[in-house]
């Protein structure tokens, strides 16, 4: 991986290949169906549902690692989405204000549960689907199969929450890393400096599991 950026390294380490098969199309595209939704065509919120409900639902089941949590803030978010859409101002991506929304759904959880989830996460259907697939030659993916999927998954748990969120964001979004700080309310800066530690622990992760002692 040397000479990558962190970002086309935190990509290469950890594309997920269900959000890759979706066609990105503009964020202007998708604003103007907010406001189309925002003016009662249903019809757009149903396309804006298709669009993103993947790459949400991965966010918030990493985020969460249990199946009926994820759920919950998966409903909860476009719960929101209906409630905030008369008051929709395509003032950022769309993007940025659904991942916004689960951003804070999830603090909301934590905070009623007071204390983030711990633990390696859950070994379930969904949480597979969930997981990068391509180059099997590369060691990043050999961690991303089988029992090395569960380390992938253990060491995502083991990252610091504000790491966490910043590298699940950048991987699941699709968002700079300014808009990414938008979402989470830091500086540039700081989410950078966050994504490059998330992905230095995760590259550790993969090396410790590639050289066992």
């Amino acid at each position: 991986m040397d000479g990558l950026t962190t970002s086309e390294e935190s990509s290469r380490f950890a594309r997920h290949a269900p959000a890759r098969r979706v066609n990105i199309v503009s964020d202007d595209e998708d604003a103007q169906l907010m406001l189309a939704y925002a003016r009662g065509e249903m019809h757009a919120f149903e396309t804006l549902y298709s669009r993103h409900r993947a790459a949400l639902y991965r966010y918030l089941m990493r985020q969460a690692r249990d199946g009926e949590v994820a759920n919950d803030l998966f409903q909860e978010v476009w719960s929101r989405v209906v409630v905030n859409r008369a008051r929709y101002e395509p003032r950022a991506k769309f993007r940025t204000f659904l991942f916004t929304l689960a951003h804070n759904c999830f603090i909301d959880h934590c905070r009623r549960v007071r204390a983030r989830p711990s633990g390696p996460g859950v070994d379930d259907a969904d949480a597979a689907d969930m997981l990068p697939a391509g180059d099997d030659s590369s060691p990043e993916r050999a961690l991303e199969r089988g029992e090395d999927s569960r380390r992938y998954r253990a060491a995502l748990a083991a990252l610091p929450a504000e790491q966490r969120d910043v590298y699940l964001l950048h991987e699941e979004s699709d968002l700079s890393l300014e808009e990414i700080a938008r979402v989470t309310g830091v500086g540039a800066e700081t989410a950078k400096s966050r994504l490059r530690y998330a992905v230095n622990k995760l590259k550790a992760a993969l090396l410790a599991a590639e050289n066992p002692a």
